[in-house]
């Protein structure tokens, strides 16, 4: 277990949350916001194993979520270093099963992973990269104390889409 909070605990993902992880990944409505259409199995694989790569290298990865009373993955949260125009953040990326969004979830994990960052990590400063149509998601990190603080227009699977930065300082979560 790398963080427990009130109603859920965060661990490394491995081989066996595959299917959980297509369960959500899969899914066209819970993907379309965020990535603009659902993975196949085989992306969802791939997307795994840099989880995996990412724990070897950095320590830190994607986390599976996992509800404390059920033992159920119902979603991923956790910290990947990302390039933001040209420089690279340490960033807390979220993404949940939809049967399990608008129980606060999402905002309890990443208050975990905000603290944790600040923590063990020793960050001044975390981000989230949220597309600009995914509200439901930048409401996440507005009810977590971020910031929007920039923005820009990335390029993923063959199509232009505009990103914000949502930011929070330790200064400001002590």
């Amino acid at each position: 277990m790398i963080l427990e909070t009130e109603r859920l605990y965060l661990r490394e993902m491995g081989p066996s949350d595959h299917d959980a992880l297509c369960r959500i990944m899969c899914d066209e409505e819970t993907m379309r916001a965020a990535y603009n259409g659902a993975f196949t199995r085989a992306e969802v694989q791939g997307w795994l194993e840099r989880q995996q790569a990412r724990y070897r290298q950095f320590g830190f990865g994607l986390w599976a979520v996992v509800r404390r009373d059920t033992e159920d993955m119902i979603g991923q949260c956790g910290l990947t270093l990302q390039p933001w125009n040209d420089r690279q953040v340490l960033e807390i990326g979220y993404l949940f099963e939809r049967a399990h969004w608008h129980h606060g979830y999402a905002s309890e994990a990443v208050r975990g992973c905000m603290q944790y960052a600040f923590t063990a990590l020793d960050a001044d400063e975390v981000h989230s990269i949220i597309r600009d149509t995914h509200i439901a998601s930048q409401h996440v990190a507005l009810r977590c104390s971020m910031t929007r603080t920039d923005q820009c227009v990335k390029r993923f699977r063959n199509e232009d889409m505009r990103f914000f930065l949502y930011t929070a300082k330790r200064a400001d979560h002590r």
